[in-house]
C-alpha cells in the first residue's frame, strides 16, 4: 500500500515560490554576513551589498582595492605576516579576528573565514571570504578580559596579604616585621622603593615622657642614600609622612616643595613622582608609617609603558590592600614587642638563677666577681664593673665589656680605684647613700664632672653610654662594695625591670662577699694545715737532683688535696709519687695526708708501682677514706736510670731533655677509690738518661676553664722545650712562671728529678 505523499512547502502561495526562486542572488547580496572575492594578492573583485554597507563604500569603490588596505595598521601587519602565509599553506583560514576600517574612519570588529580556489595546475586563482560582524563579541571578550584581570588582581592582592600575614607571624622582632612589610608592600604596588618608620617603644621611667615618642627607621629597600636621608629628616619632622589616618598619596608638587623642598628635590632627581604613606597602627594607636615611592623603578632592562606623570597614581584597591598591610604590621609589632617584654622578664629571672648557680660554685670573691661580670655582659648590660671595699677605698674586682672590640676600655677601667668618700662618682655616691642610683642620661658634661683626668674622660666617652646604674653591696648595714652596670647606644636605656634585676643581683653578690670575709680566717688556717701535711724537701740522693714545688690555688678559701713524695728505698732505689685528692676542703687535705702516710708504709717491702696501686685500691674501703684520688707512682734506680711508672687515673709524666719534651706513654688505670679494675695496673718501663729530667705534676698546672686539657698539655711541652734547661729547680721555676703565674683555680704540685751526667 502506497504511503501518502508529504506536501512540498514550495507549493504554497505564489509569492513564496518566487522568493525561493530568487533566493540565491538575494541571499548573496543581503546575507547577514559580508561576502567578497579577491585575487591572490588581495585585490577585491566582487563584494555583496552587506559588506559594502558595513564598510560604508559602494561596490564600485571596493572593487579594485586590496583587502588589506581596508584593515587597521595592526590588521595589515597581521595579514602580511600570518594570514596570507597561512592561507597559502593550508588553503583556508577560519575565524580570524580583524578590524575593518569604515569609510568614516571607525573600526568594525570582524571575524574572517576564507578559502583559496586553485586551478588544475595547483596555482591560486581566487580567494572567497565571509566576514561576520563581531562588535558584541569583541565587547564581551573585552569585558571578560577585564573581569579576568580584575580577578587576577584580586587574587594577587589576596596572595600578597596571605604572604604578609604568614611572614609577620613568624617574625620575632620589630625589625623582622619591618623588613617583611617593606618588601611585600613594595611588591604589592610595584613601588620603586619603600621605608618604614616606627615610634620608639614606650618605656616607663621616672621622667615625664614626651607626648610623641621619637621615630626610628626600622627598614628600607630600593631607596638611594640621599633620598632616604631626606625622607628620614621629613619623617622625624612629623606631619605628612607619619600622620594618623588612612592611606594617602603625597604627589611631587607645589605642596611638597613648600613644606620639604629638599625632599622634593631629592625625589625629582631620583625620578619619583609621589609618596604613598600607609599608617601602621594597632588598636587605634599609631605606631608609625610605611612610606612607598612611586616613579622610576630603576634600570630593569624593560620598557616602561606607563606614561610619565601617571606612575604616581594609586588605584583604590591597592590603597585598601596597603591599609590592611599597615594594620597587620601594627598588630605584628605590638605582638613582638609584648613578646620581647615577656622575654626580658624571663631572661632576667634566668640570669638571676644562673648568677646564683655561678656564685654557689665559685671559689672566692675575686673569681665570683670576674665570672659574674662575664655573665652580666652582654645579657644584662654592655658594661659591668664590680668594686669592693678595701683599706684605702674601692678596689676594682672586675670590669668587663660585652663588645670584644672594646675590652681594652674595660681593662682601662679595671685599673682605676675610687676613694671611699668625697667623690662625685655615682659608685661612691651609691655606697654613701646606701641606695641605687640610676643615671638616665649620660652627658659629656656629667662625664667631665665624675672623671679624674683627661685619660679617664676619654675612656668614659669611648664607652658611649646612655644609661648607668650603681647598686651598693650591703650586708647587715655594712657597705661591701658597688655593682655598676652601663648600657650603650646600641642596647638603649635600661627599663625598670632591668633595675630590679640589678638590685636582686647586688643582693646575691653582697651575701657572697659577706660570707667570703667571714671565711677569711678559716682560709688562712686551712692553707697552714695543708702546708704542714706536705712532706719536707726531698732528701739528697747520690746521682740524682730533685726539686719540688707546691702552689695553693689563688682563689677561694678552700684547701686542696695535691701531694708529692720522694722516698729513698733500701738497695739504692728511689720511690716517686704525685697525686691529687678530689675536692678543695679540709677533708681533701686530710685524705691527702692519710694517703701519703699509707703509701710510705707500703714501701717497706719495696713493691713495684703497679702493686702499690693494687694494694691501695684493695684497702681503700678499710682505710675509711672519703674521697677518690688520682696518683702516679714510680721507682727509679739512680745508677742505671731504670724507671718504672704506673698511673691510677693520673696525668702522664713529662720527660725533658735538651730542647725536647715528651709525655711518657703511661696507660692509666682507674682512680683510687673507684671500683677496682679487672686486672693490675699496666707499668711503663724505660731508662732515664743522664742529664734528662722527669717531671711529675698535678692537673692544676695544665687545666684551665677556658681551654681543654690537650691544649694545656701542649702548652706544658712547649714551655719545657723553650725552658732551655734540665736543672730541676730552674725547670720548675720557669714552668710555674709561664703556666701558673696568674690566677689559679686549683693547687699545683710539681716534682722534678734528673740523673746527673
Amino acid at each position: 500500500m502506497d504511503e501518502p505523499r508529504r506536501p512540498d512547502p514550495r507549493e504554497g502561495p505564489a509569492g513564496l515560490r518566487r522568493l525561493l526562486e530568487d533566493d540565491p542572488a538575494d541571499l548573496y547580496e543581503n546575507a547577514p554576513c559580508g561576502y567578497f572575492s579577491a585575487l591572490p594578492d588581495g585585490q577585491v573583485v566582487k563584494a555583496n551589498r552587506t559588506f559594502c554597507e558595513w564598510t560604508g563604500r559602494p561596490a564600485g569603490e571596493l572593487i579594485g582595492l586590496r583587502f588589506q588596505e581596508l584593515l587597521s595598521i595592526g590588521g595589515r601587519v597581521f595579514y602580511e605576516t600570518h594570514l596570507a602565509p597561512l592561507l597559502r599553506m593550508q588553503g583556508m583560514v577560519r575565524e580570524v579576528a580583524l578590524d575593518v576600517v569604515r569609510s568614516d574612519g571607525s573600526l568594525l570588529p570582524c571575524l574572517l573565514n576564507a578559502v583559496e580556489v586553485r586551478g588544475d595546475d595547483g596555482a591560486p586563482r581566487l580567494v572567497r571570504a565571509t566576514v561576520f560582524e563581531a562588535t558584541s563579541r569583541r565587547r564581551y571578550e573585552r569585558a571578560l578580559l577585564a573581569a579576568q584581570r580584575a580577578a587576577a588582581e584580586s587574587e594577587r592582592r589576596a596572595h600578597t596579604l596571605q604572604q604578609v600575614v604568614s611572614e609577620v607571624s613568624a617574625a620575632s622582632s620589630a625589625r623582622d616585621v619591618a623588613e617583611v612589610i617593606v618588601r611585600r608592600g613594595r611588591e604589592a604596588v610595584g613601588a620603586s622603593g619603600a621605608a618604614l618608620w616606627l615610634a620608639a617603644e614606650r618605656r616607663s621611667t621616672r621622667r615625664a615622657e614626651p607626648s610623641v615618642p621619637p621615630l626610628e627607621l626600622a627598614a628600607a629597600d630600593g631607596i638611594g642614600p640621599e633620598l632616604l636621608e631626606a625622607m628620614e629628616a621629613a619623617a622625624l619632622g612629623g606631619a605628612e609622612l607619619v600622620r594618623d589616618g588612612g592611606v594617602h598619596t603625597v604627589p611631587l608638587g607645589a605642596g611638597l616643595r613648600s613644606v620639604w623642598p629638599w625632599l622634593a628635590a631629592a625625589m625629582e632627581d631620583a625620578g619619583q613622582e609621589a609618596l604613598v604613606v600607609v599608617p601602621v597602627d594597632a588598636d587605634a594607636r599609631h605606631l608609625g608609617a610605611l612610606v612607598l615611592l612611586l616613579g622610576v623603578t630603576g634600570d630593569t632592562g624593560l620598557i616602561d609603558l606607563t606614561p610619565p606623570g601617571e606612575r604616581g597614581q594609586l588605584v583604590q584597591a591597592d590603597a585598601d590592600l596597603l591599609a590592611t598591610v599597615g594594620h597587620q604590621a601594627g598588630q605584628a609589632v605590638e605582638r613582638v614587642r609584648l613578646y620581647e617584654e615577656t622575654a626580658r622578664h624571663a631572661e632576667g629571672s634566668a640570669f638571676l638563677l644562673d648568677a646564683a648557680r655561678l656564685m654557689a660554685s665559685a671559689g672566692d670573691v675575686l673569681e665570683t666577681a670576674e665570672r659574674l661580670a662575664e655573665l652580666a655582659v652582654p645579657r644584662l648590660a654592655d658594661v659591668c664593673v664590680i668594686d669592693l671595699t678595701a683599706e684605702h677605698g674601692l678596689v676594682r674586682a672586675a670590669a668587663r665589656h660585652g663588645d670584644p672590640a672594646r675590652r681594652d676600655l674595660a681593662a682601662a677601667l679595671g685599673g682605676r680605684h675610687l676613694p671611699f668618700h668625697e667623690s662625685p662618682h655615682p659608685a661612691v655616691q651609691a655606697m654613701e647613700l646606701g641606695r641605687t642610683l640610676w643615671i638616665r642620661e649620660v652627658t659629656d658634661r656629667w662625664l667631665a664632672e665624675i672623671t679624674v683626668n683627661e685619660e679617664h674622660l676619654g675612656v668614659a666617652r669611648a664607652l658611649e653610654l646612655v644609661n648607668l646604674v650603681c647598686v651598693p653591696l650591703l650586708a647587715d648595714g655594712r657597705a661591701l662594695g658597688v655593682l655598676t652596670l652601663g648600657s650603650d647606644r646600641r642596647r638603649g636605656p635600661f627599663t625598670p625591670a632591668d633595675i630590679e634585676v640589678a638590685e636582686q643581683l647586688a643582693l646575691q653578690v653582697s651575701q657572697v662577699v659577706d660570707k667570703a670575709q667571714r671565711l677569711e680566717l678559716e682560709t688562712r688556717t686551712s692553707h697552714t694545715l695543708q702546708a704542714n701535711l706536705l712532706p719536707p724537701a726531698p732528701p739528697p740522693v747520690p746521682g740524682l737532683a730533685a726539686a719540688v714545688r707546691y702552689l695553693p690555688a689563688s682563689r677561694g678559701a678552700d684547701v686542696g688535696g695535691d701531694f708529692y713524695d720522694v722516698v729513698p728505698l733500701p738497695g739504692g732505689q728511689v720511690a716517686l709519687a704525685v697525686g691529687d685528692v678530689v675536692g678543695h676542703d679540709i677533708t681533701a687535705a686530710a685524705v691527702m695526708g692519710q694517703l701519703r702516710s699509707v703509701y710510705r708504709v707500703l714501701l717497706a717491702d719495696r713493691p713495684p708501682p703497679s702493686a702499690v696501686i693494687g694494694r691501695l685500691q684493695a684497702g681503700w674501703s678499710l682505710l675509711g677514706l672519703q674521697r677518690m684520688a688520682t696518683a702516679l707512682f714510680g721507682v727509679l734506680d739512680p745508677g742505671t736510670g731504670r724507671l718504672r711508672v704506673a698511673s691510677a687515673g693520673h696525668l702522664a709524666p713529662l720527660l725533658v731533655g735538651c730542647g725536647t719534651a715528651e709525655l711518657l706513654d703511661v696507660r692509666p688505670s682507674r682512680m683510687l677509690g673507684a671500683p677496682p679494675a679487672p686486672g693490675p695496673a699496666v707499668e711503663w718501663a724505660g731508662v732515664l738518661a743522664p742529664g734528662a729530667t722527669l717531671l711529675l705534676y698535678t692537673d692544676g698546672l695544665v687545666e684551665r676553664r677556658d681551654a681543654d686539657l690537650d691544649e694545656g698539655l701542649a702548652a706544658l711541652m712547649d714551655a719545657a722545650r723553650r725552658a732551655g734547661t734540665t736543672d730541676p729547680d730552674e725547670l720548675c721555676d720557669r714552668l710555674l712562671t709561664e703556666l701558673a703565674s696568674g690566677v689559679r683555680a686549683d693547687d699545683v704540685a710539681l716534682l722534678a728529678i734528673s740523673r746527673r751526667p
